[in-house]
């Protein structure tokens, strides 16, 4: 006799309660594609509803709280997720097949409990709020927190963007924004330990009990409510167009800010001269980035640009093989198969041939054989939106340019994008291409590498995870680096001739 599955509780106002459900989902292992015999809710407005009024109660709370406070959480609730890392690693790998060791323990985890203490950090500085004074007019601004924050987390990093834990939470946090968190169906029990550990730390932290809240799934019209509705102060967001385009327009229609992080393609150009001396490494390098955790970052490239040549040939050749050669892991799901295998068609239609790939591999789980696609580029040129579709997975379309100006001419026709990478020779014999194609680079993407693959993304203040559309909704803000990430979750506020003891003090005088 099959025992019955009980259905896990939200997190809202404190208390780990029933949802107000219309429906369950169940996790599914991606390596065996078993379900995991648990199942979550998926809540309706009266949750949201709930959980927002709660929220508005925590913001003012907050708004009085010292920063000490606020950072003290942020530094306990690290340690609580250190003290039981094995249990949320395991729970992860479950759920998203990506493997424990590294990626998992040694890099995942680590960052995400390293951005934690770097948001406390910045809350007990205050810098983030950027304090500006006129004396001689008596007139006085910083930034301050701008209230309730829904943040939802993607399916590809289950700790360092997770809703209840990732960078969006902890900016949101050390502004000192009460949080809800929308879990993604595909880490759902990973995100429940997650946040138990922010429940623990709660305890004794003399935060409000709605500081953080958590719900697991919500149907599109129940999310383009939440993001809309008057109660919320701005909302952060990571995952796929499609999905993020519908919230913007939600979130444009009521006046709310919405900050995006959908989609990037991360140009990488190999110039000439230095592929004659590194085809093979370069190669490589490249395979390293497009097959880690099978393509599933978003700054993973899915677009190399070349012009055509021997070293350019061998490049391909080199690539091929090392794709052939990699067992690919398992997709994050069925359906994030099923996508990647539709874009690759979609590129197929718009010119683009396959080199090797291009299928779905048998067996348990949900694998897809590393792709290589290669497109001609007066092709590309012929068809530049059709072929800027992202292939969300371990795929990369090489673009073969006839020459200098072709290139040019191609890298003129990008969209926005995250990153943007160009090697070249270390002997200097192709900085005069560099310093024609840079300029029409730089404009494209936030971030701008060179002879160094865009895939790992350091949490540092300088760093930009951000850029033009359609990476992101707006190109003047970032997803990592604490503080210049706050902002996003701030207000500017003016003091006008109000008087000394009025102001807050951060903003006085003495």
């Amino acid at each position: 006799m099959q025992t019955a599955v009980e259905t896990a509780k939200v997190w809202i106002d404190g208390e780990w309660r029933e949802s107000d459900a219309e429906g369950v989902f169940e996790p599914v292992n991606p390596s065996t594609g078993e379900k995991l015999g648990r199942e979550f809710p998926v809540s309706r407005w009266s949750d949201c509803d709930r959980a927002l009024t709660a929220a508005v109660d925590a913001a003012y709370q907050l708004e009085q709280t010292p920063a000490e406070r606020i950072a003290g959480f942020l530094e306990t609730y690290a340690t609580e997720l250190e003290a039981h890392a094995e249990a949320i690693v395991v729970a992860a790998y479950e759920e998203t097949a990506l493997p424990v060791s590294p990626r998992l323990k040694d890099v995942e985890l680590p960052r995400t409990t390293n951005q934690l203490r770097q948001a406390a950090a910045a809350a007990r500085h205050g810098a983030w709020r950027r304090v500006t004074i006129d004396r001689e007019r008596n007139i006085r601004s910083c930034h301050a927190p701008i209230g309730p924050v829904v943040v939802f987390g993607p399916n590809n990093f289950p700790f360092a963007f997770n809703g209840v834990s990732g960078g969006d939470f902890a900016a949101a946090i050390a502004a000192g924004n009460p949080v809800i968190a929308k879990a993604h169906p595909l880490h759902a029990f990973t995100s429940q330990l997650m946040a138990e550990a922010a429940t623990r730390a709660l305890k004794g932290s003399g935060l409000p009990a709605a500081t953080v809240q958590m719900i697991y799934k919500v149907n599109h019209e129940t999310g383009e409510r939440l993001v809309s509705d008057e109660r919320i102060g701005a909302v952060g967001f990571t995952g796929s167009k499609a999905a993020g385009l519908k919230l913007k327009h939600a979130a444009d229609e009521a006046g709310k800010p919405i900050y995006l992080e959908m989609s990037s393609l991360n140009p990488v150009v190999f110039l000439p001269a230095g592929l004659k001396e590194n085809a093979e490494k370069w190669a490589r390098e490249l395979a390293d980035s497009c097959t880690a955790g099978s393509g599933q970052f978003c700054t993973r490239p899915n677009l190399a640009f070349l012009i055509a040549g021997d070293a350019t040939e061998r490049f391909l050749r080199e690539l091929a093989a090392a794709f052939d050669g990699r067992e690919p892991h398992p997709l994050l799901s069925s359906s994030t198969r099923e996508q990647l295998h539709e874009s690759i068609e979609a590129l197929k239609s718009a010119g683009a041939a396959v080199v090797t790939g291009g299928r779905n591999l048998p067996g348990n789980g949900h694998r897809y054989a590393s792709t290589l696609l290669r497109v001609a580029g007066k092709t590309f040129l012929s068809a530049p939106h059709e072929l800027q579709r992202e292939a969300f997975g371990n795929e990369v379309m090489a673009v073969v340019a006839a020459d200098d100006q072709e290139l040019l001419d191609a890298l003129g026709r990008l969209e926005g994008n995250l990153t943007g990478c160009v090697y070249s020779a270390a002997s200097g014999a192709d900085d005069a291409a560099y310093a024609r194609l840079a300029p029409l680079l730089r404009r494209r993407v936030g971030r701008l590498l060179n002879d160094k693959m865009p895939t790992g993304v350091a949490v540092s203040p300088a760093m930009n995870h951000g850029g033009p559309y359609p990476a992101t909704g707006h190109p003047g803000f970032t997803a990592v680096g604490i503080p210049a990430s706050i902002a996003r979750f701030t207000v500017l506020h003016c003091y006008d001739n109000v008087r000394e003891e009025r102001l807050p003090a951060f903003v006085r005088d003495v």
